[in-house]
C-alpha cells in the first residue's frame, strides 16, 4: 500500500487531493495545500520513487531545501504532504504505519524572529497621502490604505468589510463583529481619521450596503462586487513605490498598526504588560487572556489611537459563567 501515488492519472490524484482540501474550512489554507500537493506530485511523477513513505516524503524535504525556499514555505508544503497521509489512512488508502511514519517527518526548524518591514510615522503619513483624492479611484484607495494603518486588518478582511460592520458603540466607531482567520470574531476600533477617509469613499461612490470596497471603472463609477484579497495587494506596491517605501505588504500596514497607533505599555506606564495583551486581541485576536474588546459593561482606558489624537478604547474583563 505504498504506491498511494504512483499512478500517473489526473483522476486519482484529483480525488486524493479532494480528501486533503475537503477535510480543511480555509480557503486560504485550501489553496494553499492545493498548491503543495500539485508541486508533489510533479516532483513525485519526474522519476522513479519507492512508493509514498516516510523516505520518499524526506527526500521531497531535501528537494525542498535545494530550491532554496523559505522555512515557512517548506513546512506549508510538508504539511500538505502529511495531512494527505493521514485522510489516505483514514480512509483506508494507506497503511497505518506509513501514514504514521510520514507524518513524524520534521519540517524545517526555524530560527530568530523575523523582524518584516517596519514604517515610520513620517513614512505612513506620506503612503496614506499618495492616493490621488480627486478621483473616486484615488479615494478608494485612500480609504483602504487608512483602514490598513489604522484598524490593522488582514487584506482578506479588508475585502470582506461590510458598511453593516461600522458601527457606532457607546459613542465610538469600530468595526462590529468581523470574521476574521480562523473564525475568530472580533471587534475593533475606529480613528476618527479611518472614519473620515471612508466616509470621503462611500459618499463620492454611493455605497450605502454591501461591500465597502468596490472595483471602480474607467468612469469612475464602482462596481456592485466586492474586491478580491489580490487587488488589495497589487493596489500597495505602486503607492509604496511613489513613497519611497517599496516592497511593502499589506501585512506591514498591520504591522504599523500595532507597533505604532495602539496604545501600549510603552507610552503609559500605568497599564503595564496587561495593555499589550488587550492590543494583542484587538489586532490578532489571541486567546489566552481573559480580557476581550467590548462594548458593554465597559471601562474606559484613555490612549493614543491614531495620529488625528487621544481617542478612548474599551474592554470587559471576561468572568467564568458569564453570558
Amino acid at each position: 500500500m505504498t504506491d498511494l501515488i504512483v499512478v500517473p492519472q489526473a483522476a486519482p490524484r484529483q480525488r486524493l487531493k479532494r480528501l486533503v482540501l475537503d477535510s480543511v474550512s480555509s480557503p486560504i489554507t485550501r489553496r494553499v495545500y492545493n498548491l503543495g500537493l500539485d508541486e508533489f506530485f510533479e516532483w513525485y511523477e519526474h522519476e522513479p520513487r519507492p512508493g509514498f513513505t516516510k523516505a520518499t516524503v524526506c527526500a521531497w524535504r531535501v528537494a525542498l531545501e535545494a530550491r532554496g525556499l523559505g522555512t515557512v514555505s517548506i513546512n506549508v508544503r510538508i504539511t500538505a504532504v502529511r495531512k494527505l497521509a493521514v485522510e489516505a489512512a483514514d480512509n483506508g488508502l494507506l497503511a497505518l504505519e506509513l501514514a504514521a511514519g510520514i507524518t513524524r517527518v520534521k519540517g524545517v526548524a526555524s530560527k530568530g524572529v523575523r523582524m518584516g518591514n517596519w514604517l515610520s510615522v513620517k513614512q505612513a503619513q506620506t503612503l496614506l497621502n499618495t492616493p490621488d483624492v480627486t478621483t473616486t479611484k484615488g479615494l478608494r484607495d485612500r480609504a483602504i490604505l487608512a483602514v490598513l494603518l489604522g484598524c490593522g486588518l488582514r487584506r482578506s478582511e479588508v475585502a470582506a468589510l461590510a458598511v453593516g460592520h461600522v458601527q457606532q458603540r457607546d459613542g465610538r466607531w469600530c468595526i462590529v463583529d468581523l470574521v476574521g482567520k480562523h473564525g475568530w470574531v472580533r471587534t475593533i476600533p475606529v480613528p476618527t481619521w479611518v472614519k473620515v477617509a471612508t466616509d470621503a469613499w462611500t459618499s463620492a461612490a454611493g455605497v450605502a450596503d454591501g461591500y465597502v470596497f468596490r472595483p471602480v471603472n474607467r468612469a469612475g463609477q464602482a462596481g456592485a462586487v466586492g474586491l478580491s484579497e489580490k487587488v488589495v495587494w497589487q493596489l500597495l506596491q505602486p503607492y509604496a513605490t511613489a513613497a519611497g517605501v517599496p516592497g511593502i505588504a499589506p501585512h506591514d500596514l498591520r504591522r504599523y498598526a500595532e507597533s505604532r497607533i495602539m496604545p501600549n505599555r510603552w507610552l503609559d506606564p500605568r497599564f503595564g504588560g496587561k495593555f499589550r495583551s488587550l492590543r494583542a486581541r484587538a489586532i490578532r485576536h489571541y486567546r489566552g487572556s481573559n480580557c476581550c474588546w467590548a462594548t458593554h459593561r465597559s471601562r474606559r482606558l484613555k490612549g493614543i489611537w491614531g495620529p488625528s489624537g487621544p481617542s478612548r478604547i474599551w474592554f470587559t474583563r471576561r468572568t467564568t459563567g458569564s453570558n
